[in-house]
């Protein structure tokens, strides 16, 4: 195994991404609402190095409101085709306006659009709506060449304090390996399956 698992996450990521996972970046993120309720969903990672995973989002949606009553996450990767799984916990924190004005930038100009039209978690009297929001901002910035990130949207940095690493085994004789922050580095030791 290896000694740092911001690596080892890579390099699983990388392999479905070889092995031709769809999505291979896909993460379950789970949260913590005020009242200690969980909930959880799909994200896209969006950054992986020695700080933490980063990811993007309303700030105003469910998840972003959990963050801001309790900021501790869970994510888990799951490549069923390499009988692979890698969980995470950390602490979150936001990240700063200039990554988040860069990953924004970055974006389709749909998808900016789209930040801007959807109040990511409110309900809404219909399709219909969300689709006439979309063309007002479309409209909006019909004469600018870059949109604007929105205030309420940005990004997310997990910052692990534990991983597991989960590969599947003939008799159902798993290996799973575990990684802990300590002093100094990572310390890491196998699980019983």
């Amino acid at each position: 195994m290896e000694s740092d698992p911001i690596a080892l996450l890579e390099g699983w990521a990388q392999d479905a991404l070889r092995g031709g996972v769809a999505e291979p970046y896909a993460m379950a993120l789970a949260t913590v609402d005020a009242r200690g309720r969980p909930s959880a969903r799909m994200v896209l990672l969006r950054g992986l190095d020695e700080r933490g995973l980063r990811f993007f989002t309303s700030y105003d949606s469910r998840k972003g409101r959990d963050l801001a009553a309790n900021p501790n996450a869970a994510a888990v990767f799951h490549w069923s085709a390499l009988a692979r799984q890698v969980r995470v916990e950390g602490r979150v924190e936001m990240l700063g306006e200039d990554e988040s004005d860069e990953y924004f930038a970055s974006r389709p100009r749909g998808h900016q659009l789209a930040a801007w039209a959807s109040e990511q978690s409110e309900p809404i009297d219909a399709r219909e709506t969300l689709e006439q929001r979309f063309a007002h901002f479309e409209q909006r910035f019909a004469d600018q060449a870059d949109v604007p990130r929105p205030h309420s949207w940005g990004g997310y940095l997990i910052v692990p304090s534990r991983f597991e690493f989960w590969q599947g085994q003939p008799n159902r004789m798993h290996d799973r390996f575990e990684y802990e922050r300590a002093a100094g580095g990572w310390k890491c030791r196998r699980l019983q399956p």
